[in-house]
Parts: structure tokens; C-alpha cells; sequence
């Protein structure tokens, strides 16, 4: 039926906080379209009846609605209507057509007269599992007459005996029944498997539909993210989306988790993805270790904070052609989230409860065949009766998520509130997570739906303790790893004992630091306690006015504060490189606050076979950053943890104050014209004006953003096969930037806590800074097969990101560097998607397969200058201690090149050299240019195949994920060995060591020389491929019939990262010491194990 609905469409949008003049101008505006009064004039013969209501229409500015295909052959009118009253014009224009009026509101409907006998019906609508479908529509065929069914699927109407309904529900093909005199009715609704014209929700939030996009958009449901949860949300998508590269923290429960879209880009800026809700950037402030293994362990990051049962679903962007409308922030790709709102015409109460429990998955493999020499803290003695099991030092973690949600609303309101808590323990002892979120949004209509306010409030409290990924420092693992095997582990376990002289409790740990800053990992775990605090609010409102049916404006704005409480507290009787003798503290006070506004004009029109989409807008995003640090060991009382208690000595004592702020102002549009539904063309610009530039030089001061795409449906221009359903094929450019952090274009002190002193920044300041610049190309199709059951997304793209940063050596007085803008970084790959989708009866399947592969290569790492001439590489991590492999970048190579700086000393001949006097081999130094390269860290291609089978409620669901190419670290090997303690050391043992040039070598000795400080040469470089069973969940709905209609209930049983597959590495390759590096990654230092996670899961929907 070809429905037409003039001047009256519902769109939500939201509230600008620096626009009030503009709700002014709204209430000024409604005071035009009062009905109350209106007169009509029409003189004209020979007009059509439709041609008449058109004058109405214009006349009242009120919304006429019509079944166009039963006026349009009615007989022609001669009317002379002369400032008639509303309801008398409309009389004129339809006697004798068989039709009369209906008034509501603002709206005028056209209805048939009514000549048939009125009766009430009513029946049950269900889906194939007959279970009740809520909210379908019901309508009387050629009238507005209708309802929707309740909670139960029921409903009950007043229509002709002769009547035909018309039945629909998203995603069900829609059905017309005829009445013919019957009153009850039981109809089944079927799933519509042939929709193509999806609404998907992209940049700035707009909707748009699928088949105009030009570029590669991924959707995710939310049943993807709550099937088998994770504290933080983001982990949940690994293997689940094409060009995504997903690492997650060491740090256990909560902890950050590393996102790469499409390969690392930039040199020295952050190459993690940007994160959106309900269009508005989030900072994603992340607490993540370093570069080395003596950097300070991990934390959380913003985007964990938010609950997953409160997503609706989110569209994945790779590519810098979606992401234009951010910006410099969009470069990296954009993860854009839209969040529940409340629903209409039905109250809906859930519940969920997620519990899960972990248990370390990949562990090094330990010896406990032989001890120790007395007196001696590595384990090459004789054979021992103990047996040492570290495993048993960890505890059985926990993840426990419960959400209780609340939709209500009518056609005026709607609003949705949920609560929710997810308490973690890690493995480790003493490690907790636990988060809590409320929140209430509400969507309210006002003057006859042209007014839409939609107002959001967020309150999240965030606290975490003792997380642990890797390092030297506050990490229990060295210690436990290492323990000696002919000494008794009980002993250690009362890690505490009195001391008289003191009069406090103070650490037992009899074996001395080693030189790793060894203690008892007991003590390290519960007397050196740090911990976060957060407390987060976010508001959010926005205000949209539909001044017709094609023409739009809306305003919103977003406020995003935390507030941080960060204190480590180590009591007396810690190492003294880490307190003094009565304790040491540390307190911290951070507030992130961020402010977002933006108002944007929206046109949505057809003019005959085009279509014109385009929106008009800008915004402002203020982000600002204090810190206070006070830093001391304790001095009068022990073990009382106050800043008052702290010692003054210069030194000891530390006070660091630090801000930030940061104001970026936008301007931006898009453009999408449509011919004949098949054909779209699509231009985006915008430009940034971003504070960080503001003391430059440089005439690019500002970053200006364009992007053109264009798609077409191959399968409605031409003729296609029967079996090949849809097929579009597509095609974009785009340009975005990014900025680097501020003030680097001045010159600045710097505080020097250690020594209470400021100096000037030893780095010579660029003042011709430039934004760094991505210029990135792609094409693509998306087909379906065999009425959709078979479908395949293929996307090739290439990127180029120039104007890198780099920090070069300056042999000056007062500068030991300076920055220098120069290279370019090369990006090439592609991105598939293959689906499959089928039912049979009362068994369905369903597979989806994603497969990434990405080239990464620097095209270029300085100009050609002389200047640079000396200059061809740059080293950017040790992955270890001097001796061990090193991440270095050159022309030609990767962002991630490892290279082996150390190796045997050799004779001549280019044997190894065995010293006289030892009959020893020895490790030597290479110098710079004789460093081998060895590969790259990063993978050649990522891949994850998901099927998921259902039975009559029962459904199962396995995801495999796999990283193939590339190569990783372990330090942690190399110093396992060394000390004795792995399986690899007493196999060598029991082999009789290794020959070279003729020479039985003992074990002990070989390992001494290769394990030296975190393995040297490239013994300790291992191949990143793994395959592994990343979800498996088994779910029973029990229908709401069998529960008395009270609630729908699903149970489930679920696992995650339950077992590698394939793994030749002695650590999980796909876990990261820091989700902020981008080189130091893909590297073992005494890392915590990554999780299997087994548990049960329940939803209750009443």
C-alpha cells in the first residue's frame, strides 16, 4: 500500500547548551501552526481530489494523510471555497468520494466512510516459537483504525464485519487477513529474511540507510556483548568484527583493552580507536603501564565504565571515510555505541545476572625435579622430594554482572532506567574490580511531536585494587616463579612476622631481592596496596525541532566528569627501594572534565527520482585536567598513611601538580543525493580548529577534513542471476588528521620532583608544527546469495599518514633534542565478512566468518634533507634489558621490527668462540648497524568463525578466533631458564646440555650465557600464531506461556578464552603488558597469565 504522510515525521535529537536563543525561537514558532481557527480558500475547476488536499494541507499546516492509490482516479472538482472553516472545506472536497475525515491533534486523516456493521474481534499473535510478539501493529486496511498486541501478544478491535487487517512488526513479514465475520484469530508472524533497506546509525549519530553507505560499517548487537560478558564491554568483540585488532590488559577484570583499526598508523600518537555514545565523543582517559619492564603497572580506562546491558547495539567504523565527521579524534576508526531508551505503548522489567569464574589459562612450564644448592636462590642442585606448584598461588577468580532495567513510556514519553553492579576478583590475591551504574533517560514529544527532548543521566562509582599485568615492580610473579625448588613454599606463606625491636609486623622473606626486586609475593600483594577510586557523572540532553517533514535542527551537549582518588600505601617492612622503614604513601587527585555542545541542521527531501540527505552543523569540545600528587615515606607514626606523616627530606618527598586544557571547535557537513533509490553519492567535510595548534607557526593551523564516497545497487540496475539476491558495490576517499599532544610548539618548564627544581624542557620546541594527515582510500562490495541466506562483505583499503613526529638527537648546550615532522607510514589490506543464514523447520543455523589482513609498511622515514643524513632508523623499545631484541623502525620495514642486538662472540671463521680458559661460550654486544632483524610484532592477519545453532528455545553458539604471523618475547623464559626453574632447564639437563664446536656444554652454563639478563640473541623469540576457542554459550528460553505468562526466562551455561588450540609460545601472544603502547607489546616480563572464564548466565524479561 502506498501510504503517503506529509509534514509529519518523528525525529530525536538533542538539546544544545549554547543555543537558548533557539528555544526562543521555537515557542515563537508553535503559536503559527495553532489549528484553532483556520480558514480555507480554493477556487479552481477540474482540480483533483488529491490536489485539494494538497491546498489544504499548505493552508492549515496541518499533516494530511491519504491512501494516494484510492483517490488518484476520482472524479475531478469544481470548488469555490471562499475562508471556509476547516471542516467545512474538507466536507466539499470529499462528498460523494466515498470518504470522510478524521481529526487528532495536528493531523488530518482520510478515511472511507463507514457503512458496514461494527463488531469486536480479537486474537493472539506469536512468532514461530510461539512465543508472544509484543508491540505488533494491527490496523483496519485503508483507515487509521488500529492498536498493538499487549505483553501477552493479545489484542481486541472495533472493525467491519468485512473488514481486512493489516498486520506488521520489524523484522516479521507483514500479513492482511480478512475479517469475513470471524472474532477470534490466532496468527503466526514470520521472520523477514529479506530486508535490505537496513537504518543504521553512523558518524555524529545520524541514521542513514545501509544501502546508500559508501564505506565498510559493521553492526553489533547487544546480544553480542551480553551473551558471555565482560567487565570491560570491548573484549567481547574479538573476533567478531573484520579489521579490528583486539588486545586485551594482563591486568585482569577491568582492565584497558588495546583496539587497532586497521594497522598502526602513527609513529608517536595514539593509534587507538575512538569511542562514541549516542553520537558524542567520550574521553577514554586509560591508566596503562609503559615501556619498560620497571614501569608502574596498569589501570582501568573510561570505556570499561560503561554496562553493557544498557547498549542497544553499535556500529563499527574502520575506516577514515566513516570517521570524517570526527576529525582528528576519528582517525584511528570509531567505535560508535547507541544506548536503550524507552519504548512505547508497553512497560518491560529485566533482569540479567552474568557469572563467570577464572582460572589462569597460559602458564610457563615449571621443573620441580631438582632443588637448590644451599644457599643459593637458583635451582640447579641436586634432585628434591618438593613439590612446588606455582599455580596453586592464585586464587579462583570471579565476575558476577547484575543488571535490572525498567522501559516504560507512551507516544508523548518514554523513559528507561537500569541498575547495575559487576563485582570481579582477579587470580591474584587481593585484587578486585567493582563497578556500579545508574541510569535514567527520558524522550519526551511536545507540541504535537515537532518538539523531541531527550535528557540522559549516567552515575557510575568505580573502584579497583591491586591490578597487576607485568614488570619488575609491585608484580608477586618473579618471586613466585623463581622460589627454589628445595626450599619449602609453606614457609613463605606466613609472609608476615613480629618484629620486637620495631614493635610492628615486617616482611619474611629470607632470599634477598636478587637484583629483581624480589619480596614475598604475599607482601607484595596485600602490604602494598594500591588503589582507585572513580566516581563519574555524565548528562547528556538534547533538543530537536522538526519544522516540517523534510527540514530539521537539533542541539545537544554532553558533560563528562570523573573524579580520581589514587593511593599506594606500602607498610614497614617493604624493600627499601620502595618505602622507608616506618611505610611510605602515596596519594593522588585527578579530575578528567570534558564539555561537548554541537547543533546540526538536518534536510531529508525527494524531489522526483532524487533524494537529498544533508546536514549542516558545529561544535565545541572542551576537555580539561588536574592532578595533584603527594608523594613520601612515612616519618612519625608507622604504618599511619596521611600526607601530614610524610617526611620532607628532599628526595623522599614528592609534590607534582599537573593541568591540561584542550578546546577544539568544529564546523561540519555531509551531503548524501540518491537517484532512484540505487545510485548515491556522498560528500563530507569538516574543519577543526584545535587549541593544540594555536602557538604554531605553520599556515596548517587547522585541520580541514574532506571525504567523497559513492555507492550504487549493481543488483537494481541490472539483471542478476535468480540465485544472486543484492549486490552493491562501493567506492570512497577520505583525508583526516591528527593532532599531537599540546604545547610542544613552546617552550615550558618542567617540574623535577625528585630534586623540588624546574628547568626548561631539554627539547627544542617546533613552532611549524603540523597535524599529522591520513589520506585513505577504499572500495568494496556487499552481495547476497540465495534469498539472503548466503551473504559476503569484501572491502580492500589503503591508507597513507604522513607529517609523523619524530624526536631527534640535537648536540646543542641547552636542548638534547628536537621534534621534526617527516615520513609516512602505509596501511594495505583487506577486510571480509562471509555470513551464512538458514532455517529449517524448528532448526536454525547460522555462521559468520571475519577475516582481516593488513600490510603495515614506512614508505618513507625522513626527507631528504642533509640535515637527516646520518639518520635511518629510530629505536623505539628494548623489549627487555640491554642485550634482548629491540623494536626499531627504517625505511622499507614495519611499525613493529624487532632486531637482535646481541649474539655469540665468533672467531674468524664465524664459529662460536669458546674462551681457553672456561671452554664457555660468551655473548657479545653488536653494534648498531650489525643488528639483525629477526621479523615484525605485528600479525599478517587476524581471523574469527562464529556459529551459532537453535532447536525449539535451545541455542548454541561457538566462536573461534586466530592470529596468524608475527612474533613475540619472553623475558620471562629467558630468566626461568637461567635460574633453573623451567621444564626447558631440566630436559637440557637431562640430555646432557648442548655440544658446540665439539664440546659438551652443561645445561647451567649454556642457559647462564643465552638467559643473561632477559635472553639475549634471538633464543627467546617465538612465532605469535594461535588458534583458540574464544566463546562458547549454551542457552534454554522457556517461553512466557510455560512460566504463567509471568516472565520470558533464558539460562544459559558460558565460557571465554577457553583453551589455545594452537600456540607454540610460552604466554598467550594476543595479552598486553599496556593497551597504551604501541611498541611495547607483543613482550612476556613475569606478564599475569590471561583468564579462562567458565559460568552460568540468566535473563528474566517480565
Amino acid at each position: 500500500m502506498n501510504f503517503k504522510v506529509m509534514n509529519f515525521f518523528h525525529m530525536k535529537k538533542e538539546k544544545h547548551l549554547f543555543f537558548i536563543f533557539f528555544l526562543c525561537f521555537i515557542a515563537s514558532q508553535t503559536l503559527l501552526f495553532a489549528q484553532n481557527g483556520t480558514l480555507i480558500t480554493i477556487k479552481q475547476n477540474n482540480i483533483s481530489v488529491i490536489e485539494a488536499l494538497q491546498a489544504v494541507e499548505t493552508q492549515s499546516r496541518m499533516s494530511v494523510a491519504y491512501n494516494e492509490s484510492q483517490l488518484k482516479n476520482r472524479k475531478a472538482l469544481n470548488l469555490n471555497i471562499d475562508n471556509q472553516q476547516l471542516e467545512e472545506a474538507l466536507n466539499q472536497i470529499l462528498k460523494e468520494t466515498g470518504f470522510t475525515y478524521q481529526l487528532k491533534d495536528n493531523l488530518i486523516a482520510i478515511v472511507p466512510a463507514r457503512q458496514n456493521i461494527q463488531r469486536w474481534i480479537s486474537g493472539t499473535i506469536v512468532d514461530e516459537n510461539e512465543d508472544p510478539v509484543i508491540g505488533a501493529n494491527i490496523v483496519e486496511k485503508g483507515t487509521t483504525n488500529g492498536t498493538i498486541t499487549d505483553i501477552n501478544g493479545k489484542f481486541s478491535l472495533e472493525v467491519p464485519e468485512n473488514a481486512t487487517l493489516q498486520i506488521s512488526y520489524i523484522g516479521y513479514l507483514g500479513q492482511n487477513i480478512s475479517v469475513r465475520g470471524k472474532t477470534n484469530f490466532n496468527i503466526i508472524l514470520k521472520e523477514d529474511t529479506q530486508t535490505l533497506d537496513e537504518i543504521v546509525v553512523t558518524a555524529l549519530g545520524l541514521k542513514r540507510s545501509e544501502k546508500a553507505l559508501s564505506y565498510n560499517l559493521q553492526q553489533v548487537t547487544n546480544e553480542d556483548l551480553t551473551t558471555v560478558k565482560n567487565a570491560n564491554f570491548i573484549n567481547s568483540l574479538t573476533g567478531k568484527v573484520a579489521g579490528v585488532q583486539i588486545n586485551s590488559s594482563a591486568a585482569g577484570p577491568g582492565s584497558a583493552a588495546k583496539v587497532v583499526m586497521r594497522g598502526t598508523k602513527s609513529i608517536s600518537l595514539s593509534n587507538n580507536a575512538l569511542y562514541v555514545i549516542d553520537g558524542v565523543p567520550m574521553n577514554n582517559y586509560m591508566v596503562g603501564g609503559g615501556n619498560d619492564p620497571m614501569a608502574s603497572q596498569p589501570n582501568t580506562e573510561s570505556a570499561a565504565d560503561i554496562n553493557p546491558d544498557d547498549i542497544e547495539s553499535m556500529s563499527v567504523l574502520t575506516g577514515a571515510s566513516a570517521a570524517a565527521l570526527y576529525g582528528y579524534e576519528g582517525a584511528n576508526g570509531v567505535v560508535l555505541i547507541t544506548t536503550k531508551k524507552g519504548r512505547a505503548g508497553k512497560t518491560t522489567l529485566s533482569y540479567s545476572n552474568n557469572t563467570t569464574f577464572s582460572s589462569a589459562m597460559k602458564m610457563p612450564e615449571f621443573q620441580n625435579r631438582y632443588g637448590n644448592v644451599e644457599g643459593s636462590s637458583t635451582s640447579w642442585g641436586n634432585a628434591t622430594d618438593y613439590r612446588f606448584k606455582p599455580r596453586n598461588f592464585f586464587n579462583t577468580g570471579s565476575n558476577v554482572a547484575n543488571t535490572l532495567s525498567l522501559s516504560t513510556g507512551n507516544e508523548q514519553s518514554q523513559s528507561y532506567f537500569s541498575v547495575s553492579a559487576n563485582n570481579a576478583s582477579g587470580i591474584l590475591p587481593n585484587n578486585d574490580y567493582d563497578r556500579y551504574n545508574f541510569t535514567y533517560r527520558n524522550t519526551t514529544s511536545f507540541l504535537n511531536d515537532q518538539l523531541v527532548l531527550d535528557a540522559n543521566v549516567n552515575y557510575i562509582i568505580q573502584k579497583n585494587k591491586n591490578m597487576v599485568s607485568q614488570g619488575q615492580y609491585f608484580n608477586p610473579l618473579p618471586s613466585l616463579y623463581l622460589f627454589p625448588r628445595g626450599e619449602d613454599f609453606r614457609e613463605i606463606q606466613l609472609f608476615e612476622r613480629y618484629d620486637m625491636t620495631r614493635e610492628v609486623n615486617t616482611q619474611f622473606w629470607p632470599y634477598g631481592d636478587q637484583g629483581l626486586s624480589l619480596q614475598n609475593p604475599y607482601w607484595i600483594m596485600k602490604r602494598m596496596n594500591r588503589e582507585m577510586d572513580r566516581k563519574r557523572y555524565m548528562l547528556s540532553a538534547s533538543l530537536a525541532y522538526n519544522i516540517t517533514d523534510w527540514l530539521n535542527i537539533t542541539g545537544r551537549v554532553n558533560i563528562d566528569n570523573s573524579s580520581f582518588h589514587n593511593t599506594e600505601k606500602r607498610k614497614a617492612g617493604t624493600l627499601a627501594t620502595f618505602a622507608g622503614p616506618k611505610g611510605r604513601y602515596r596519594s593522588e587527585l585527578r579530575d578528567e572534565r570534558q564539555t561537548y555542545a554541537d547543533v546540526i541542521a538536518g534536510m531529508d527531501k525527494r524531489v522526483d527520482e532524487f533524494t537529498f540527505n544533508i546536514n549542516i552543523g558545529g561544535s565545541v569540545k572542551d576537555r580539561r585536567m588536574e592532578s595533584h600528587l603527594t608523594e613520601g615515606d612515612l616519618d612519625k607514626i608507622t604504618n599511619w598513611f596521611t600526607t601530614e606523616n610524610m617526611s620532607r627530606a628532599v628526595g623522599v618527598f614528592k609534590l607534582d601538580d599537573d593541568g591540561m586544557k584542550r578546546q577544539t571547535q568544529s564546523i561540519f557537513a555531509n551531503a548524501e543525493i540518491g537517484y532512484n533509490d540505487y545510485l548515491y553519492l556522498t560528500l563530507t567535510g569538516r574543519n577543526d580548529w584545535d587549541s593544540a595548534l594555536a602557538w604554531s607557526l605553520s599556515p596548517e593551523r587547522s585541520f580541514f577534513y574532506p571525504s567523497v564516497g559513492l555507492s550504487g545497487l549493481v543488483s537494481e540496475m541490472a539483471e542478476l542471476p535468480g540465485w544472486f539476491t543484492y549486490l552493491k558495490a562501493r567506492a570512497s576517499y577520505a583525508r583526516v588528521g591528527n593532532s599531537y599532544d599540546p604545547y610542544l610548539t613552546r617552550e615550558f618548564y618542567i617540574y623535577d620532583e625528585q630534586t623540588d627544581t624546574y628547568a626548561l624542557s631539554k627539547i627544542r620546541p617546533n613552532y611549524n608544527l603540523k597535524p599529522e594527515r591520513t589520506d585513505s582510500y577504499e572500495a568494496g562490495l556487499n552481495m547476497k546469495f540465495f534469498r539472503n541466506t548466503l551473504s559476503l562483505d569484501a572491502t580492500f583499503y589503503i591508507s597513507d599518514t604522513k607529517n609523523q613526529t619524530h624526536q631527534i638527537i640535537e648536540a646543542a648546550d641547552s636542548y638534547d633534542g628536537k621534534l621534526i615532522q617527516a615520513g609516512n607510514v602505509r596501511n594495505s589490506g583487506v577486510e571480509l565478512a562471509l555470513g551464512y543464514s538458514n532455517k529449517w523447520n524448528d532448526f536454525s543455523w547460522s555462521s559468520n566468518y571475519t577475516f582481516t589482513y593488513n600490510k603495515n609498511k614506512i614508505t618513507r622515514l625522513l626527507d631528504d634533507s642533509e640535515e637527516y643524513s646520518g639518520i635511518t632508523s629510530f629505536d623505539k623499545a628494548t623489549l627487555g634489558s640491554t642485550g634482548s631484541p629491540i623494536v626499531r623502525i627504517t625505511k622499507g620495514g614495519t611499525m613493529g621490527d624487532i632486531y637482535m642486538t646481541s649474539d655469540f662472540k665468533r672467531d674468524n671463521n664465524g664459529y662460536i668462540y669458546l674462551d681457553h680458559a672456561t671452554l664457555l661460550p660468551s655473548m657479545i654486544s653488536l653494534n648498531p648497524d650489525e643488528y639483525v632483524k629477526l621479523g615484525s610484532l605485528l600479525p599478517k592477519y587476524n581471523m574469527g568463525w562464529r556459529n551459532s545453532f537453535s532447536y525449539k528455545g535451545i541455542r548454541l553458539s561457538v566462536l573461534l578466533s586466530g592470529r596468524f604471523g608475527g612474533l613475540v618475547v619472553s623475558n620471562t623464559q629467558a630468566i626461568l631458564d637461567r635460574y633453573g626453574v623451567s621444564k626447558q632447564s631440566a630436559d637440557l639437563r637431562e640430555s646432557g646440555g648442548v655440544t658446540i664446536n665439539g664440546r659438551e656444554i652443561g645445561a647451567e652454563q649454556f642457559l647462564n650465557v643465552i638467559g643473561e639478563g632477559t635472553g639475549k640473541a634471538n633464543y627467546y623469540v617465538y612465532k605469535a600464531d594461535n588458534l583458540r576457542l574464544q566463546e562458547v554459550s549454551i542457552e534454554y528460553t522457556i517461553p512466557r506461556r510455560k512460566m504463567n505468562n509471568i516472565a520470558d526466562v533464558t539460562v544459559g551455561l558460558i565460557g571465554n578464552n577457553l583453551a589455545l588450540l594452537y600456540c607454540k609460545a610460552p604466554f598467550d601472544p594476543e595479552v598486553v603488558a599496556s593497551a597504551t603502547s604501541t611498541y611495547y607489546t607483543g613482550v612476556d616480563f613475569f606478564m599475569q597469565p590471561s583468564l579462562r572464564n567458565m559460568g552460568f548466565s540468566l535473563k528474566l524479561q517480565f
